[in-house]
């Protein structure tokens, strides 16, 4: 079921398009503040692209003229005072991918318009990221007085290095989409209006010519590598390119490359 907002629209979208499931944010009017039900929303939704196996790939856009103003603090505050968490045992993925279900599907993100705080974190815990030249960013947590709580202490400077992240982690300024461009905290800067088609272009373009369970375990020997270590991830990729090649997706990935012609995966 579809979570709603007090005007009865969606606060969370869900679109199966093929084997791309869009994913959008969806208040708008708030500039697309996250409260509850919306964060609660968005791990169901989540789930959902974990679950569903006709869900190959996800895409995270927003409706609007923003990406995220980051939490509704009206609505989460009290909650964050007391240490509480937001989403229930067992009751969605977590969309930072912090705590629970680790995430094996790929995410796409795509950004415009203001992009804040856990709307940042939301672009680290994916793993392409696409930004409209308009966005601007900041991570300003520390000017309120908190700090960041959605991953970007820990991804950040994974990602962008040490000093560029803590140029924008100390500071809480804002800085635009080249900058993001610079560090590597996007992968492409597209024309505003144009970057949900350009990231549903680049999902399908995956969903059609990669095999799903090859996609996955690239994707989990990576995560590996960074959350354990080099030498575990080196000690399983043996092991699971031995799996890979048992699926009737390998067989069918041999077949179309003897036979010259596209493969047609299932993900099986």
């Amino acid at each position: 079921m579809t979570e709603h907002d007090a005007d009865n629209a969606p606060v969370v979208t869900e679109e199966l398009r093929g084997h791309v499931l869009l994913i959008g944010l969806n208040r708008p009017d708030k500039r697309n503040a996250c409260n509850l039900e919306m964060l609660q929303a968005l791990a169901r939704a989540y789930q959902r692209l974990e679950d569903d196996p006709e869900a190959w790939i996800g895409v995270l856009f927003a409706h609007g003229d923003h990406f995220t103003a980051g939490l509704d603090l009206a609505d989460v505050a009290p909650r964050m005072a007391e240490g509480a968490e937001f989403l229930a045992d067992g009751d969605g993925i977590d969309p930072w991918g912090l705590v629970g279900r680790d995430r094996t599907k790929p995410v796409i993100t795509t950004v415009q318009g203001r992009c804040l705080t856990l709307g940042i974190e939301l672009l680290l815990a994916s793993d392409i990221r696409i930004a409209a030249a308009d966005t601007r960013f900041s991570q300003l947590e520390v000017q309120r007085g908190i700090y960041p709580f959605g991953g970007a202490t820990i991804r950040f400077p994974q990602d962008a290095g040490w000093g560029n992240a803590m140029r924008w982690l100390l500071t809480g300024d804002e800085f635009d989409a080249a900058e993001a461009l610079r560090i590597g905290l996007v992968q492409e800067v597209v024309d505003p209006g144009t970057q949900r088609d350009r990231a549903v272009e680049l999902a399908e373009h995956i969903a059609r010519r990669a095999a799903p369970l090859a996609v996955r375990a690239t994707l989990a020997s990576a995560r590996r590598a960074r959350v354990e270590g080099h030498r575990p991830a080196a000690e399983r990729l043996t092991k699971d390119m031995a799996a890979l090649f048992q699926t009737a997706d390998a067989a069918e990935g041999v077949a179309s490359f003897l036979e010259r012609r596209p493969a047609e995966f299932q993900g099986r």
